[in-house]
């Protein structure tokens, strides 16, 4: 018998809890260190920031164009990046707790989790996502106490409420193939709309169309972390959409997400002449299709997804600052 098929054997020996082979787990042999501080900031998963930046520095951007003459607000902006690397950071810590304690990263691949590895508490790592959420929440209160746009608020709770259910709760939908949905929404058409919408107190096509541009990224880079851990995710009941649709389309569809959004800038460009120079991008963003295509590590796929990453971060401050300027 093989690896594979022994470890998928033990799962069902322990039914879809996620938590194959339990006995075998770094946690339950006690033979991860306590953890460091590099642990902590490896918990925050520092490559994922820039899907934070990339749609508050675009939509801030498109604020400037919706204000025409108007000044704009540095520090509504301030606030806004506040709220998307809160939110951020926040699901990092909240998903490392939240599949620790499912057992769904006992096998994962890449860099020890602190939950999955036992060199912290799950009870100290809620706590720490649950702080990032209130960080959010409190940067969050202060744009609506500024802007006097109260319904924001539901706004905010929604993508907090979205943040924990990824993959907290009985039935987190990233477990459901929904992961994408939730980036593609509150990672690009919410948080680049709602940046331009706290600069201007209106939301143009900039905004709009440019949302959608970020959004496609940040599903890449999702898309190329579970292709990365899409056997192990497999095995452990956890449903992401590389799983459902297979390799090979979810390879395909890397490359739809990464690229499509570059036929959105060429659009842009026509009337933002600087929007050509976010065509560089592809520097990253090409290389990161050619390696998800024929990818055969899990180095390898870390690897396009760091590079998507930096694509996601160029693009959007690219058009932010093309619209701007």
């Amino acid at each position: 018998m093989n690896p594979a098929d022994d470890l998928a054997k033990r799962s069902r020996t322990h039914g879809r809890s996620g938590n194959p082979a339990k006995a075998a787990s770094p946690r339950a042999a006690g033979a991860a260190g306590p953890a460091t501080a590099a642990d902590w900031i490896s918990g925050a998963r520092l490559r994922t920031l820039p899907l934070a930046i990339a749609p508050v520095a675009l939509g801030t951007g498109a604020g400037v164009i919706a204000m025409a003459d108007g000044p704009w607000h540095p520090a509504r902006a301030l606030l806004a990046l506040v709220v998307a690397l809160a939110l951020q950071i926040g699901v990092n810590y909240s998903n490392d707790y939240s599949d620790g304690v499912r057992g769904t990263d006992d096998h994962r691949v890449g860099p020890r989790r602190l939950t999955a590895s036992g060199a912290v508490k799950p009870r100290h790592v809620l706590v720490v996502a649950l702080s990032f959420f209130a960080l959010a929440a409190l940067a969050g209160l202060a744009l609506v106490v500024i802007t006097q746009q109260w319904w924001l608020i539901a706004v905010g709770a929604a993508a907090i409420v979205a943040a924990w259910f990824y993959t907290g709760g009985k039935r987190p939908y990233g477990y459901a193939g929904l992961g994408e949905v939730f980036v593609f929404v509150f990672f690009g058409i919410v948080a680049t709309a709602g940046s331009a919408f706290v600069q201007a107190l209106t939301v143009n096509l900039e905004a709009w169309l440019g949302g959608v541009g970020v959004g496609l990224l940040a599903c890449a880079v999702l898309m190329a972390n579970n292709l990365r851990d899409v056997e192990q995710d497999r095995v452990a009941g956890k449903r992401t959409l590389a799983v459902l649709i297979g390799p090979l389309a979810g390879r395909i569809l890397f490359v739809l997400f990464t690229l499509v959004p570059f036929g959105i800038a060429v659009f842009f460009a026509f009337f933002y002449p600087t929007a050509w120079l976010v065509l560089f991008a592809l520097l990253a963003a090409v290389p990161a299709c050619v390696i998800v295509l024929t990818a055969k590590t899990a180095r390898e796929l870390i690897l396009a997804l760091q590079l998507t990453s930096i694509t996601a971060l160029l693009y959007g401050v690219g058009l932010g600052l093309a619209f701007a300027f």
